[in-house]
């Protein structure tokens, strides 16, 4: 049995959002997204977690996101990703 999230929340932000807030995070997201574990690993070697038009490649320890697609293209300049806690969206 894997000890890996099966669910997380994805914020996308405009680069300059600073602090750890999420609910901060989340009023200022200019996209968000709750995404399942889809039981593969991606490229990056780490566990592919998909939904509402996003996939991600996410480290469950650090949530780091080693890989991302929103609709299918990656991310623009001054945007970045933030993972939460999928009850947080």
């Amino acid at each position: 049995m894997s000890n890996e999230p099966e669910r997380f929340g994805i914020l996308v932000l405009p680069e300059h959002v600073e602090g750890d807030d999420p609910v901060a995070a989340a009023d200022t997201a200019i996209r968000s997204a709750v995404v399942d574990a889809t039981g593969r690993r991606g490229a990056s070697g780490y566990p592919r977690y998909v939904g509402d038009g996003v996939e991600a490649d996410i480290d469950p320890v650090t949530r780091a996101v080693e890989a991302l697609l929103v609709d299918g293209a990656e991310l623009d300049y001054g945007l970045t990703v933030r993972v939460v806690d999928a009850d947080r969206l």
